[in-house]
């Protein structure tokens, strides 16, 4: 009988145990988030009911674009194993890992796979075992919450990807004694490359091209496709993309964001993670989602979403629409620099990423403040 994908969710151990239980039966676990609405976990079962699963395929996640339209994302055993020589040697010899994130993360379930194999270390999520963790794995947004509540004390050497790690959070963690090693990847490509502190390098077996503008990889961890809705994943013959956009000199490789990402403003076209990396550096900005806000004959205007900086229990100082906007000016060229300018919580996925399709529909819908005068 060929595999089936079986979907399931509930509290981390309870999924743990069926994952378990699933693959020892030698189907494909797909694991949902609890904070799912009812709505979207029976599209993705739905999906996974109808799906005729390709030669190979073992493991399974859930991506969504844009649209926020659910996508099941299948990948082999082989495309996860042939990385997990180059994990174990990055992580030492650390005999388990704190992993931040639920299992419906593909970064958690990366490790749930290498521990499988008797490479990794063992996972961690036990509040009351996290302390004596020797490794960590999760996003930057991970990384700083466990660093806040100092949660990690034994923790020796830092995994992380997902998103941008602000340099001051890097700095902080190694004044804690934790190496810090950075990663891009994505779920479609898996590992791509690695910085060990000499700048973003192909991920050892991997191979990059940039074409007009565009990242290719040539990898063996990349995913089989997709169940439902297409994605951003595209092949030419060995070579594939998610359409990132790069620059590579010297072997050191540059993200600048998602292609399908990019804003159209009157005669200009920003890229809205270029501008994050600028807003990021202003004095009170802890994160910030920039996005295209709709704009009638001029296509968009540039729109920012800003998370201030507070320490618990401190609200901050509150960050005023001139102070932005005096900010912004001394580093973004004009046509980058946003028009309007919202502020709270980043909403977060499960991983810690900020979730940029439901910030846009929040301050479409008239649910996020404005930044005040």
């Amino acid at each position: 009988m060929s595999p089936r994908i079986v979907p399931f969710r509930g509290d981390t151990d309870a999924v743990l145990r069926r994952l378990e239980e699933v693959r020892e039966a030698g189907d494909i676990p797909l694991i949902g988030d609890s904070r799912w609405s009812s709505t979207r976990w029976d599209a993705v079962r739905a999906l996974a009911a109808d799906a005729t699963p390709p030669v190979g395929a073992a493991w399974a996640s859930v991506t969504s674009g844009t649209s926020g339209t659910p996508r099941i994302l299948l990948r082999s055993e082989e495309s996860w194993a042939a990385s997990f020589p180059t994990i174990t040697e990055v992580l030492g010899d650390a005999a388990t890992v704190v992993l931040p994130a639920p299992p419906v993360s593909s970064l958690t379930l990366f490790s749930l796979a290498h521990a499988r194999s008797g490479l990794g270390p063992r996972p961690v999520f036990d509040p009351e075992s996290i302390r004596e963790a020797e490794a960590f794995h999760g996003t930057p947004q991970g990384l700083q919450l466990m660093l806040d509540a100092e949660a990690i004390p034994s923790v020796r050497t830092a995994l992380v990807g997902g998103s941008h790690l602000d340099p001051r959070l890097r700095a902080r963690a190694e004044e804690r004694g934790i190496r810090v090693i950075t990663y891009y990847g994505a779920a479609e490509l898996s590992f791509v490359a690695l910085d060990r502190g000499d700048g973003l390098r192909a991920f050892p077996g991997v191979e990059l091209e940039v074409r007009a503008g565009v990242l290719w990889v040539r990898s063996p961890f990349t995913a089989l496709g997709y169940v439902g809705a297409a994605g951003p994943l595209r092949r030419d013959g060995d070579w594939i993309t998610v359409g990132d956009l790069a620059t590579l000199d010297h072997g050191v490789l540059r993200l600048r964001g998602r292609a399908d990402g990019a804003i159209q403003t009157a005669s200009a076209t920003v890229i809205p993670e270029e501008v994050e990396a600028g807003l990021r550096r202003i004095p009170g900005v802890r994160d910030a989602v920039v996005f295209g806000y709709p704009a009638g004959n001029i296509g968009s205007l540039v729109a920012a979403m800003v998370e201030t900086e507070s320490a618990p229990g401190d609200p901050g100082e509150v960050l005023t629409l001139d102070a932005l906007r005096d900010a912004a000016s001394d580093r973004l060229a004009p046509t980058q620099r946003p028009r309007l300018w919202f502020a709270g919580s980043l909403p977060r996925t499960a991983a810690g990423k900020p979730a940029r399709a439901e910030i846009v529909r929040r301050v479409l819908a008239g649910e996020v403040d404005r930044v005040p005068h």
